[in-house]
């Protein structure tokens, strides 16, 4: 990988305002109004959900809303995490012609090594574990995540500089079977800061920031320059914040199963991450797959495609609903994926096979 990059800091922003320049700065790339670009990305405190998250499963939102913290859906996938002014966010926005040919994978696994190089000039000993994190002695320092759309890639990361720990674990309803999974006692244990590893010689933002930049610099033969956030990017923006990303109901927009009665549960844990399906039934004894909803911390691109997916599936007879998964993926292959058409297929399968539950949360 090469190129030249843009380098923006935003400053200080509300975290749903932070996810709609994700967008606008996507969207404007693709429309080449845009460069190649970095940007530092800095976060009152807030609760972000992946973007096909169920709400309530993974934030207290009455935590949230006594201790002033926000809650927002991400453009990406991936699981929920907490940020505040102590984290340091960075993404890059970069376009195929700088890959090489590279797989999104390939490319996953080069800017994670080249940002794991980059902490460590701090004095850690970071390491790139796969799928998507970083970390030092088994407990993560930073997540990753990404997806292509078009032409345009964005890739985006946080580096845990500073945490109040009682806000996150207050904040996000992490699953005791994925801590467990760890070896380890509580959510908080599975992270680690810089400040908690390097004490008082834990660095500056700003010195996080240059580190990061020598890293891709070093590794991946970026070049930058520094610049502001233009016109357009701050415009739209502000509409997508308005007309859809700041909004309760986009935020709340996979929150529990499709309501109205009893539905069928699959729940599919694989590498890639966790899969739940929700499947309402209908028609004579049954038999067609009515309302679908697909959740979990997994990654797709494009995202829309699990959307499409609950669709395709709608009015399916139930004995052909493996089936139909699988030609759904074989006519749609998606850009990335850290799940597989057969993780879909098991989990809508166990849903199938399991008994319906009046609730399910």
């Amino acid at each position: 990988m090469s190129g030249r990059f843009r380098v923006v800091d935003a400053g200080l922003r509300e975290g749903r305002y932070n996810i709609a320049l994700d967008q606008a700065m996507l969207e404007l790339h693709q429309a080449g109004a845009i460069p190649d670009s970095i940007r530092f990305i800095h976060f009152l405190p807030v609760a972000l959900i992946g973007r096909h998250q169920e709400l309530s499963s993974e934030v207290d939102l009455d935590y949230c809303r006594r201790h002033g913290i926000g809650v927002g859906r991400r453009i990406t996938g991936g699981g929920a995490i907490y940020l505040d002014q102590g984290q340091l966010g960075w993404e890059l926005v970069f376009g195929r012609r700088s890959l090489k040919g590279a797989s999104l994978g390939d490319i996953a696994r080069s800017i994670c090594e080249a940002a794991a190089a980059a902490l460590s000039r701090l004095g850690v000993d970071a390491r790139f574990r796969p799928r998507n994190d970083i970390e030092v002695g088994g407990r993560k320092v930073s997540g990753t995540g990404g997806f292509f759309d078009g032409d345009s890639l964005i890739y985006q990361g946080t580096v845990l500089v500073d945490m109040d720990p009682k806000a996150m674990v207050g904040a996000l309803r992490v699953p005791q079977a994925k801590i467990a999974k760890r070896g380890l006692d509580s959510a908080a244990a599975r992270v680690v800061t810089l400040r908690e590893l390097l004490g008082a010689a834990t660095p500056a933002i700003a010195e996080v920031e240059q580190a990061l930049l020598t890293g891709f610099q070093e590794h991946l033969g970026f070049e930058f320059e520094r610049g502001a956030l233009t016109a357009a990017e701050e415009s739209l923006a502000q509409d997508l914040y308005f007309s859809q990303i700041g909004r309760d109901d986009f935020v709340a927009e996979i929150d529990g199963p499709p309501g109205g009665g009893a539905v069928h549960v699959g729940v599919h844990a694989g590498a890639g991450g966790t899969i739940t399906s929700y499947v309402r039934r209908e028609g004579v004894a049954g038999r067609r797959l009515g309302q679908v909803l697909i959740t979990g911390d997994f990654f797709v691109a494009p995202p829309r495609l699990i959307y499409d997916l609950e669709s395709h599936l709608r009015g399916i007879d139930a004995d052909d609903a493996g089936a139909a998964v699988d030609a759904f993926f074989a006519a749609r292959p998606p850009g990335l994926a850290t799940v597989t058409a057969a993780d879909f297929r098991r989990s809508l399968e166990v849903a199938l096979a399991e008994p319906a539950a009046a609730q399910v949360r």
